[in-house]
């Protein structure tokens, strides 16, 4: 249901029952595209999100909804439950892609959004990043370059947590620090993450959101060897580690080995046996 903006801002501030959280305002390159995230409370991840174009409540027109698939290819949404957030992709930006909002269908009553703009340049964007999708290891850490050419205060901020001001500081546990020495760009490093998540960078009044995504660290393997060493035996051992090149510069086959062992075998045999025959003989005579 349509109703004018200012009069639901008074009927939701009185309330207090319908809260989104997303960004304000995001520069964008003309014919590039961006993803917006919007967060919403816990007693509405079952209702129907959208987004809505347009700067006015009563005149903007829904352009794609979580129940719809859009039929233009410019709009495309996307909502994870467990964190409680829709997220809504906007591609080829024009001059004309200003003004949107991030919108909850109530059931039972008007629905309530959160508005939020488009910077749209022809130039560099006064702030962005290289990537919106970041991914690192669970536990590791992360670096985001955020760059910039306006003016203001510089933070980094999770999406429906807290922002970090200084050069160092938390969020949700996780160490946080903010490198701001070269001129145009702060860095942005966090240690020891455990879970993906929307975050943002902020300079001034505009900000860029970034979404980070972490996987299982990977694990080693390591490959044990058994060595096994076998008392020496004389005539076995010239056999299997002696190996003599043969005529044509090779080595003995497998089939050559054989042949050997079966010559020495028999070698050895013959010898016993001859070794045997004078003891007997001598023993013999002896008597």
């Amino acid at each position: 249901m349509a109703v004018h903006v200012s009069f639901l801002l008074i009927l939701t501030g009185l309330t207090g029952i319908h809260s989104i959280t997303t960004v304000s305002k995001v520069s964008v390159r003309t014919g590039g595209s961006v993803s917006i995230p919007c967060f919403y409370e816990s007693e509405y991840k079952n209702h129907v999100k959208y987004l809505c174009k347009g700067a006015f409540w009563v005149s903007c027109s829904s352009v794609v909804k979580t129940n719809q698939h859009s039929s233009s290819g410019k709009f495309s949404i996307s909502y994870d439950q467990s964190r409680r957030i829709f997220t809504v992709t906007i591609k080829d930006v024009t001059d004309k892609d200003t003004d949107y909002w991030c919108i909850v269908e109530m059931n039972d009553g008007p629905d309530y959004g959160k508005h939020f703009q488009l910077s749209v340049t022809g130039a560099t964007p006064s702030l962005y990043v290289d990537q919106q999708e970041v991914t690192g290891f669970k536990g590791g850490n992360i670096t985001i370059s955020c760059r910039y050419s306006n003016p203001g205060v510089i933070k980094w901020c999770k999406l429906g947590s807290f922002c970090v001001t200084g050069p160092t500081g938390s969020i949700d546990g996780t160490t946080v620090t903010i490198d701001a020495s070269v001129p145009n760009v702060f860095t942005v490093t966090m240690h020891g993450l455990m879970s993906s998540g929307w975050y943002y960078c902020v300079k001034g009044d505009l900000q860029m959101p970034v979404h980070v995504t972490l996987n299982e660290q990977p694990t080693t393997t390591t490959t044990a060897k058994l060595l096994i060493t076998l008392p020496p035996t004389p005539d076995l051992t010239l056999v299997f580690t002696s190996e003599a090149p043969t005529a044509q510069g090779g080595y003995p086959s497998p089939s050559d080995h054989l042949k050997i062992f079966s010559i020495r075998l028999s070698v050895l045999t013959f010898a016993v046996m001859v070794t045997l025959f004078i003891w007997f003989i001598v023993k013999r005579y002896s008597k």
